[in-house]
């Protein structure tokens, strides 16, 4: 067995000690990083770390997706965005298109810092509204 070195300890200990708004949190900025690494990989010409990052990027999606609840609006309506990046993001993958990327991570950091901003005011007790 390989000995892990002290930063993936932490990694996994903050993993497992999170709590769902957390792990989303995460998942997002996870997202965002794939996004910014595929699109330097594309400037770069490295196709399979273009291809790995888009591919990381949509398995997040679809684990985003499946853990919508879509009995609300915002559900309905966020699971209709994610579809809009995952298909994008096939077609960037299969071009390997740096403005389609471009695209999905502004929408992929716009969804995060909505989500965290309301994590924000959840935790404070103030209403979302203002």
């Amino acid at each position: 067995m390989i000995a892990k070195s002290p930063y993936q300890n932490y990694q996994q200990n903050a993993i497992m000690s999170a709590g769902p708004e957390e792990l989303t949190t995460m998942l997002y900025n996870r997202l965002v990083k794939d996004l910014k690494l595929a699109q330097e990989a594309v400037e770069n010409k490295d196709i399979q770390l273009a291809h790995n990052s888009i591919t990381h990027a949509q398995e997040i999606i679809v684990h985003l997706m499946n853990t919508l609840d879509t009995g609300f609006e915002v559900g309905q309506n966020l699971n209709l965005m994610y579809d809009y990046m995952n298909r994008r993001l096939l077609e960037a993958n299969l071009k390997k298109d740096k403005e389609i990327l471009r695209e999905i991570t502004g929408y992929a950091e716009e969804i995060r810092d909505v989500w965290v901003q309301a994590m924000k005011q959840v935790k404070t007790g103030v209403s979302v509204g203002g």
